[in-house]
């Protein structure tokens, strides 16, 4: 009695001691750099991250386009189960905290010749030549987390759990922008073949005026194939414009998990709403990017990581316990008599290792110092990504605006030279001229109303936002299991 009590009185201590302190270091707040405001600050700017900013174009099929995105895109597929999986595992770290049971049990039946039992049969002719036992027995075995290693291990697997929750979010965000980037840009594919195709048009009227002309001697041979030059010239553009709107399409269709196909259309480029600049500051992304939250989980988790080295220094304190019942009948199965029972402290650990501690140590230090640095650069690149946006749709904006007004000054030139040729005081090379230059000039118009659009769709790929979390939440992504304390 005197031994059990001993035995429970240093049982109930370690228990106590356990918890008290962790190993290694606690994770503190990594000071970044911040700043107050944007270097390319956008005085009209509204408060829209939070919104579902792609329903800003105003096109219900880049709409439907997007959710059907968000429910089936691959990566988005592989990055839900990727958080199942790492829920898992923090499962399962958890779970090193608490005792395992074993249970064993097993019942024996057999006889033997008379032979084998030799003399004993001989002197006793009534032995049972038959014999039976059971035994029913459970095990309980706990490492006690006296240093705290343990639970560093769970506050890791935790801290990579909630990392990629982050790179699902960083998928979806991705999944999105990526689906809006490549439908603008598909409109713009459109637009420019329309204004290929009405050029080509155009030009089809002037050489078949120009064959006429020439066939009644009004006309030389020169200008017909300056026509003709000019025609095939623009002709030659249509196969290019129509590969780049396959692929763009291809591009799409990968992004929704189908097969390649042709995609439906909605608005026209022009008919599309320009999204407002969001407004918030430097220090917003640290809340709404998921790679700075990601990065920041995975420096969590390497702290934590240095805990884990540093615990194998440390004594491991065991527990075993034995109870159990065994017998050579049913009948004195249950009886006290037996019965048994045990219990079993065992501390052991490393007294010369020859460094293999000191090197895990040594990798997890540096492995923390590698994802500060890396957690600093992600917040840079970040800043970097939104003033590039910024800038970018700044000064698409003002190029849209001198391509409007070159649009409109090459469309009077055309026509008055048109009608001078009409009139006999000017060459057909001018009209020529003015047709190329009015061409270029809607071209050039298209293709900067497209790159407009896209800055639009960075600045809200830079700035996150809360709508993410609602994504997440709104039915179209399957929400992985909890980790379980029980099968």
């Amino acid at each position: 009695m005197m031994k059990l009590r001993s035995a429970a009185g240093a049982l109930a201590i370690t228990l106590l001691c356990s918890g008290c302190w962790k190993v290694g270091p606690d994770y503190e707040k990594a000071p970044v750099p911040l700043s107050d405001h944007w270097r390319f600050q956008e005085k009209d700017a509204e408060d829209t991250a939070n919104l579902s900013w792609w329903e800003l174009f105003n096109d219900p099929m880049l709409t439907r386009l997007i959710e059907s995105g968000i429910r089936s895109n691959l990566d988005m597929q592989i990055a839900t189960a990727n958080v199942e999986t790492y829920m898992g595992k923090y499962g399962t770290a958890r779970g090193r905290l608490f005792p395992i049971v074993y249970g064993d049990g097993n019942y024996h039946w057999g006889r033997k010749s008379d032979s084998e039992l030799g003399l004993t049969k001989v002197l006793f002719p009534d032995y049972p030549n038959e014999e039976r036992s059971a035994r029913l027995e459970s095990f309980l075995w706990w490492e006690l987390d006296v240093w705290g290693m343990l639970r560093r291990i769970k506050e890791a697997s935790y801290a990579e759990y909630e990392a990629n929750v982050a790179a699902q979010k960083a998928t979806i965000l991705f999944v999105v922008s990526e689906i809006a980037r490549n439908y603008v840009k598909l409109r713009t594919y459109d637009k420019e073949l329309d204004i290929t195709k009405g050029i080509i048009g155009t030009l089809e009227d002037q050489l078949r005026i120009a064959k006429a002309r020439l066939d009644i001697g009004h006309t030389s041979m020169l200008e017909y194939q300056q026509v003709e030059s000019e025609y095939h010239r623009r002709l030659a553009l249509i196969p290019k414009v129509e590969s780049e709107i396959a692929v763009t399409e291809h591009a799409i269709k990968l992004l929704l998990g189908q097969m390649p196909s042709t995609v439906i259309r909605g608005k026209t480029l022009d008919e599309l709403t320009m999204p407002p600049v969001p407004k918030g500051l430097p220090s917003d992304l640290l809340e709404r990017r998921p790679d700075i939250i990601e990065a920041e989980q995975q420096l969590i988790a390497a702290t934590a990581g240095i805990g884990v080295a540093r615990g194998e220094y440390f004594p491991r304190v065991t527990i075993f316990s034995d109870v159990g019942s065994v017998a050579s009948d049913m009948e004195t199965f249950a009886t006290p008599g037996a019965n048994f029972y045990g219990i079993t402290q065992r501390v052991f650990g490393p007294i010369i290792n020859f460094g293999r501690i000191a090197g895990k140590v040594q990798t997890a230090e540096a492995t923390e110092r590698a994802a500060f640095a890396s957690y600093q650069k992600t917040i840079l690149a970040a800043y970097k990504q939104f003033e590039d946006a910024l800038i970018v749709r700044r000064k698409t904006g003002e190029e849209r605006a001198e391509q409007s007004k070159r649009v409109d000054a090459v469309a009077e030139y055309y026509r008055l030279a048109s009608l001078r040729y009409d009139e006999g005081y000017t060459d057909f090379i001018t009209v020529l001229d003015s047709l190329r230059q009015l061409y270029d000039a809607r071209y050039d118009l298209a293709a900067v109303q497209g790159l407009q659009m896209q800055a639009s769709i960075d600045l809200y790929l830079a700035m996150g936002g809360g709508w993410l979390e609602s994504t997440l939440q709104s039915g179209y992504i399957v929400k992985p299991k909890d980790a379980q304390i029980l099968p």
